[in-house]
């Protein structure tokens, strides 16, 4: 059973902190159209902290509400403690929260090394006449932020692309540089759209294990939404289940794994 307040232990022994982030009763219409309906979870310190569903079902709207993309129509989102009120994207970056996306978001015409850097820029205090001379502090800060690219790609292994452009990299490993740039930002909370998607089996082991690796290494406190249903109940602590905008299955995998509800909306039981 959770405690509120301190969270809990996972079954191989990881201690998993208190609420980072709650929704509380989410709603979200696009005019007559409700995507989401009345849902409320939480994501906890150092879990990976799984939402899935059906095609349609609302899952990418709930993580653009989680990033700021979308301002919920009803309800509230608690961010470490605090209301959020109403923030552009790049507000809720400074936060503290990034993102990777379902269709890769990259810069093609630029390098592995300056897309990584772009995850830097919320870290940037420097102004634009100061870059552009290029001394003390703005030289200073540009230093710390390549090595803070430059770990990181190391750590993602993917040294020998650094100079790279973009465009000319395939598919498995353009969704690593994007997951390098988010972990750039040095997030509070990472969020990864679909991170496994197009990929071959050999692509989804890797991504797997960097996915673990920065969970545990980093204590990187992680939400993903993913549709291949291996994947989510081996990488996952909790698992949110989401079909037509409702929560239907919150909990353990093993749990959601055989929740009457959650079978038959993978199998397609009609709806009334």
């Amino acid at each position: 059973m959770l405690d509120q307040a301190e969270g809990y232990t996972t079954a191989d022994g990881r201690k998993i902190g208190g609420v980072v982030m709650e929704m509380k009763n989410i709603t979200l219409r696009f005019g007559g159209v409700v995507a989401i309906k009345d849902i409320s979870f939480d994501i906890r310190e150092g879990e990976i902290r799984a939402i899935i569903g059906p095609n349609g079902a609302g899952k990418s709207s709930m993580l653009n509400v989680i990033s700021g993309f979308y301002t919920p129509s009803e309800g509230e989102v608690w961010f470490h403690g605090a209301k959020r009120p109403q923030m552009r994207p790049f507000e809720v970056a400074r936060q503290g929260i990034a993102r990777t996306f379902q269709n890769i978001a990259l810069f093609e015409g630029m390098s592995v090394l300056d897309n990584v850097m772009t995850g830097r820029l919320t870290h940037m205090k420097t102004g634009v006449f100061s870059q552009a001379l290029w001394k003390g502090r703005a030289e200073k800060e540009e230093t710390e932020n390549r090595e803070v690219a430059e770990k990181v790609i190391d750590f993602l292994e993917i040294q020998h692309i650094r100079k790279t452009p973009v465009s000319r990299l395939p598919y498995g490993l353009k969704k690593r540089v994007e997951l390098a740039r988010a972990l750039a930002a040095q997030p509070r909370l990472l969020l990864l759209d679909e991170p496994m998607a197009g990929m071959n089996v050999e692509e989804k082991e890797d991504m797997s294990r960097f996915i673990l690796d920065v969970n545990d290494e980093f204590g990187t406190t992680i939400a993903l939404i993913e549709h291949d249903m291996g994947v989510v109940m081996d990488l996952s602590d909790r698992v949110v289940v989401m079909d037509y905008g409702k929560k239907i299955g919150d909990g353990p995998p093993d749990e959601v794994r055989n929740n009457q509800d959650v079978i038959d909306a993978y199998l397609g039981v009609a709806h009334d």
